[in-house]
Protein backbone atom coordinates (compact mmCIF):
# COMPACT_ATOMS: atom_id res chain seq x y z
CA UNK A 1 0.00 0.00 0.00
CA UNK A 2 1.57 3.49 -0.99
CA UNK A 3 1.07 6.36 1.21
CA UNK A 4 -1.38 8.05 -0.55
CA UNK A 5 -3.70 4.38 -0.31
CA UNK A 6 -2.96 4.68 3.29
CA UNK A 7 -3.60 8.14 4.22
CA UNK A 8 -6.92 7.85 2.49
CA UNK A 9 -7.43 4.71 4.11
CA UNK A 10 -6.32 6.19 7.65
CA UNK A 11 -8.80 8.77 6.80
CA UNK A 12 -11.98 6.55 6.28
CA UNK A 13 -10.75 4.61 9.58
CA UNK A 14 -11.01 8.06 11.71
CA UNK A 15 -14.40 8.75 10.78
CA UNK A 16 -15.25 5.48 11.66
CA UNK A 17 -13.90 5.19 14.75
CA UNK A 18 -15.18 9.11 15.83
CA UNK A 19 -18.74 8.11 14.91
CA UNK A 20 -18.67 5.32 17.27
CA UNK A 21 -17.03 6.87 19.89
CA UNK A 22 -20.11 9.71 19.31
CA UNK A 23 -22.88 7.66 19.48
CA UNK A 24 -21.61 5.96 22.79
CA UNK A 25 -21.76 9.82 23.98
CA UNK A 26 -24.76 10.84 22.60
CA UNK A 27 -26.69 7.74 23.76
CA UNK A 28 -25.32 8.60 27.33
CA UNK A 29 -26.36 12.82 27.14
CA UNK A 30 -28.53 13.86 29.22
CA UNK A 31 -29.08 10.40 30.99
CA UNK A 32 -27.96 11.73 34.71
CA UNK A 33 -24.73 10.10 34.32
CA UNK A 34 -22.44 10.43 37.13
CA UNK A 35 -19.51 12.68 37.22
CA UNK A 36 -16.04 12.85 38.59
CA UNK A 37 -13.49 15.27 39.00
CA UNK A 38 -9.98 14.48 37.34
CA UNK A 39 -7.22 17.47 38.57
CA UNK A 40 -9.36 20.45 39.48
CA UNK A 41 -12.72 21.05 40.24
CA UNK A 42 -13.44 21.72 36.73
CA UNK A 43 -11.49 19.20 35.05
CA UNK A 44 -14.39 16.25 34.76
CA UNK A 45 -14.61 13.13 34.04
CA UNK A 46 -17.88 10.59 33.14
CA UNK A 47 -17.86 7.50 32.05
CA UNK A 48 -19.16 7.86 29.14
CA UNK A 49 -15.50 9.93 28.60
CA UNK A 50 -14.54 5.87 29.52
CA UNK A 51 -16.98 4.09 27.51
CA UNK A 52 -16.21 6.21 24.30
CA UNK A 53 -12.95 5.86 24.14
CA UNK A 54 -13.10 2.38 24.90
CA UNK A 55 -15.10 1.98 21.85
CA UNK A 56 -12.74 4.52 19.82
CA UNK A 57 -9.97 2.15 20.58
CA UNK A 58 -11.50 -0.99 19.51
CA UNK A 59 -12.58 0.40 15.89
CA UNK A 60 -9.09 1.66 15.57
CA UNK A 61 -7.48 -1.79 16.80
CA UNK A 62 -10.00 -3.56 14.01
CA UNK A 63 -7.69 -2.34 11.72
CA UNK A 64 -4.06 -1.30 12.91
CA UNK A 65 -3.57 -3.59 16.10
CA UNK A 66 -0.59 -2.21 16.40
CA UNK A 67 -0.37 1.68 16.29
CA UNK A 68 -0.02 3.85 19.55
CA UNK A 69 -2.82 5.17 20.86
CA UNK A 70 -2.20 8.58 22.49
CA UNK A 71 -5.60 9.64 24.48
CA UNK A 72 -7.15 11.84 27.20
CA UNK A 73 -7.91 9.34 29.26
CA UNK A 74 -6.46 6.14 30.99
CA UNK A 75 -4.64 3.42 29.51
CA UNK A 76 -3.32 5.44 26.59
CA UNK A 77 -0.14 7.56 25.87
CA UNK A 78 -0.04 10.76 26.85
CA UNK A 79 2.70 12.24 24.41
CA UNK A 80 2.46 12.00 20.21
CA UNK A 81 5.58 9.42 19.33
CA UNK A 82 8.09 11.36 16.85
CA UNK A 83 8.44 8.64 14.63
CA UNK A 84 5.63 6.18 13.04
CA UNK A 85 2.34 6.38 12.76
CA UNK A 86 0.00 6.61 15.78
CA UNK A 87 -3.53 7.51 16.75
CA UNK A 88 -4.70 10.98 18.86
CA UNK A 89 -8.62 10.39 20.58
CA UNK A 90 -10.23 12.32 22.51
CA UNK A 91 -13.47 10.45 23.61
CA UNK A 92 -15.59 13.35 24.37
CA UNK A 93 -14.05 17.10 24.11
CA UNK A 94 -16.05 19.58 25.68
CA UNK A 95 -17.05 17.27 28.90
CA UNK A 96 -18.24 20.55 30.41
CA UNK A 97 -20.71 21.15 28.30
CA UNK A 98 -21.72 17.81 28.35
CA UNK A 99 -22.48 17.23 31.88
CA UNK A 100 -24.26 20.36 31.84
CA UNK A 101 -26.53 19.15 29.00
CA UNK A 102 -24.94 21.52 26.71
CA UNK A 103 -25.05 20.35 22.91
CA UNK A 104 -21.20 21.40 22.26
CA UNK A 105 -19.45 18.55 22.06
CA UNK A 106 -18.17 15.76 19.87
CA UNK A 107 -15.64 12.81 19.46
CA UNK A 108 -12.22 13.58 17.77
CA UNK A 109 -10.04 11.37 16.03
CA UNK A 110 -6.65 11.99 14.62
CA UNK A 111 -3.95 10.07 12.67
CA UNK A 112 -0.30 11.17 12.43
CA UNK A 113 2.90 10.35 11.39
CA UNK A 114 6.02 10.82 12.02
CA UNK A 115 4.20 13.71 14.57
CA UNK A 116 2.80 14.98 11.61
CA UNK A 117 -1.07 14.92 11.09
CA UNK A 118 -2.24 13.39 7.78
CA UNK A 119 -6.09 12.58 8.56
CA UNK A 120 -8.65 13.03 11.53
CA UNK A 121 -12.25 13.38 12.35
CA UNK A 122 -14.73 15.40 14.46
CA UNK A 123 -18.27 14.46 15.53
CA UNK A 124 -20.70 16.11 17.01
CA UNK A 125 -23.43 14.09 17.72
CA UNK A 126 -25.66 15.95 18.85
CA UNK A 127 -25.20 18.79 16.74
CA UNK A 128 -25.25 16.37 13.71
CA UNK A 129 -22.03 17.58 12.15
CA UNK A 130 -19.16 15.33 10.89
CA UNK A 131 -15.82 17.15 10.22
CA UNK A 132 -13.57 15.13 8.22
CA UNK A 133 -10.40 15.66 6.82
CA UNK A 134 -7.62 13.54 4.75
CA UNK A 135 -6.03 14.04 0.91
CA UNK A 136 -9.05 14.58 -0.80
CA UNK A 137 -9.31 18.16 1.73
CA UNK A 138 -11.81 19.02 4.65
CA UNK A 139 -15.68 18.71 4.87
CA UNK A 140 -18.67 18.79 6.90
CA UNK A 141 -21.31 16.87 6.33
CA UNK A 142 -19.76 16.38 2.54
CA UNK A 143 -19.65 20.05 1.79
CA UNK A 144 -15.94 21.77 1.35
CA UNK A 145 -14.68 23.66 4.06
CA UNK A 146 -12.69 26.93 3.49
CA UNK A 147 -11.85 29.86 6.03
CA UNK A 148 -12.92 33.09 5.58
CA UNK A 149 -10.96 35.93 3.61
CA UNK A 150 -12.07 38.69 5.89
CA UNK A 151 -9.16 40.88 6.06
CA UNK A 152 -10.25 43.76 8.83
CA UNK A 153 -10.15 43.22 11.96
CA UNK A 154 -13.13 44.80 13.16
CA UNK A 155 -15.29 42.96 10.86
CA UNK A 156 -13.78 39.25 12.31
CA UNK A 157 -14.51 37.58 15.12
CA UNK A 158 -12.33 35.57 17.57
CA UNK A 159 -12.59 33.11 20.14
CA UNK A 160 -9.98 32.72 23.02
CA UNK A 161 -10.40 28.53 22.59
CA UNK A 162 -8.44 25.76 25.31
CA UNK A 163 -8.93 26.69 29.05
CA UNK A 164 -6.87 28.78 31.36
CA UNK A 165 -6.53 27.53 34.93
CA UNK A 166 -7.39 29.50 37.91
CA UNK A 167 -3.85 29.96 38.29
CA UNK A 168 -3.55 31.55 35.22
CA UNK A 169 -6.99 33.94 34.46
CA UNK A 170 -4.71 37.10 34.18
CA UNK A 171 -3.61 35.51 30.85
CA UNK A 172 -7.52 34.93 29.54
CA UNK A 173 -8.34 38.36 31.29
CA UNK A 174 -5.68 39.14 28.76
CA UNK A 175 -6.27 37.43 25.81
CA UNK A 176 -10.05 38.23 26.32
CA UNK A 177 -9.32 42.12 26.54
CA UNK A 178 -7.33 42.40 23.43
CA UNK A 179 -9.58 40.44 21.32
CA UNK A 180 -12.25 42.87 22.29
CA UNK A 181 -9.79 45.76 21.79
CA UNK A 182 -8.98 44.65 17.96
CA UNK A 183 -11.89 42.39 16.73
CA UNK A 184 -15.45 43.09 16.26
CA UNK A 185 -16.75 40.26 18.62
CA UNK A 186 -15.42 37.15 20.40
CA UNK A 187 -17.08 33.71 20.90
CA UNK A 188 -16.38 30.88 23.22
CA UNK A 189 -18.29 27.78 22.87
CA UNK A 190 -16.19 24.82 25.30
CA UNK A 191 -14.96 23.07 22.74
CA UNK A 192 -12.02 22.97 21.70
CA UNK A 193 -11.94 21.23 18.43
CA UNK A 194 -15.34 22.71 18.01
CA UNK A 195 -13.53 25.67 17.73
CA UNK A 196 -11.12 24.88 15.28
CA UNK A 197 -13.56 23.24 13.00
CA UNK A 198 -15.42 26.82 13.29
CA UNK A 199 -12.71 28.47 11.94
CA UNK A 200 -12.14 25.56 9.11
CA UNK A 201 -15.68 26.08 8.39
CA UNK A 202 -15.76 29.90 8.37
CA UNK A 203 -18.07 30.46 11.53
CA UNK A 204 -15.21 32.20 13.41
CA UNK A 205 -11.83 34.16 11.77
CA UNK A 206 -9.39 32.91 14.57
CA UNK A 207 -8.98 31.41 17.58
CA UNK A 208 -6.27 31.36 19.69
CA UNK A 209 -4.48 30.86 23.02
CA UNK A 210 -1.08 31.07 24.69
CA UNK A 211 -1.03 27.61 26.60
CA UNK A 212 0.30 24.26 25.34
CA UNK A 213 -2.89 22.24 24.21
CA UNK A 214 -3.10 18.51 24.11
CA UNK A 215 -2.87 16.85 21.33
CA UNK A 216 -6.07 14.99 21.43
CA UNK A 217 -8.28 18.61 22.26
CA UNK A 218 -5.81 20.39 19.04
CA UNK A 219 -4.58 17.86 16.07
CA UNK A 220 -7.43 17.32 14.56
CA UNK A 221 -9.04 20.75 14.26
CA UNK A 222 -5.88 22.24 13.39
CA UNK A 223 -5.28 19.82 10.16
CA UNK A 224 -9.06 21.18 9.25
CA UNK A 225 -8.01 24.82 9.25
CA UNK A 226 -4.96 23.77 7.28
CA UNK A 227 -6.56 22.18 4.58
CA UNK A 228 -9.30 24.80 4.86
CA UNK A 229 -6.97 27.15 3.83
CA UNK A 230 -6.20 28.77 7.27
CA UNK A 231 -2.99 29.19 8.90
CA UNK A 232 -1.66 27.98 12.43
CA UNK A 233 1.53 28.86 14.44
CA UNK A 234 3.46 28.90 17.92
CA UNK A 235 3.66 31.99 19.74
CA UNK A 236 6.95 32.65 17.55
CA UNK A 237 4.91 32.64 14.44
CA UNK A 238 6.13 29.26 13.73
CA UNK A 239 4.29 26.32 11.98
CA UNK A 240 2.10 24.44 14.92
CA UNK A 241 3.30 21.23 16.12
CA UNK A 242 1.08 18.68 18.68
CA UNK A 243 4.37 19.82 21.41
CA UNK A 244 3.68 23.78 20.24
CA UNK A 245 3.94 26.66 22.76
CA UNK A 246 0.35 28.81 22.21
CA UNK A 247 -1.86 27.54 19.34
CA UNK A 248 -2.79 30.58 16.59
CA UNK A 249 -5.58 29.69 14.39
CA UNK A 250 -6.32 32.34 11.35
CA UNK A 251 -7.67 32.16 8.16
CA UNK A 252 -4.30 34.16 7.63
CA UNK A 253 -5.39 37.16 6.61
CA UNK A 254 -5.49 38.28 10.15
CA UNK A 255 -3.22 36.43 11.38
CA UNK A 256 -0.36 38.69 12.90
CA UNK A 257 -3.57 40.48 14.68
CA UNK A 258 -4.25 36.79 16.39
CA UNK A 259 -0.83 36.13 17.47
CA UNK A 260 -0.79 39.46 19.05
CA UNK A 261 -3.14 38.56 21.19
CA UNK A 262 -1.54 35.39 22.11
CA UNK A 263 1.76 37.46 23.29
CA UNK A 264 -0.24 39.73 25.25
CA UNK A 265 -1.74 37.11 27.10
CA UNK A 266 2.29 35.70 27.34
CA UNK A 267 3.52 38.02 28.58
CA UNK A 268 1.46 38.01 31.97
CA UNK A 269 3.22 34.12 32.37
Amino acid sequence: MNDADDARRRAEVAVRAARAGAEVASDAFRSGIAVETKDGKTDVVTQADRDAQTTVVEVLRETYPDDPIVGEEADTLKAVPETGPAWIVDPIDGTNNYVDGIRAFGTAVATVVDGEPIAGASVFPELGDTYRVGPEGAFRNDDPLSVTDRADPETATVCPTFWWDYDERDQYAAATGAIVERFADLRRFGCAQLELAMVAAGALDGAVTNLVMNPWDSVAGVQLIREAGGTVTDLEGDRWRHDSTGLVASNGEIHDDVLAVAREAAALE
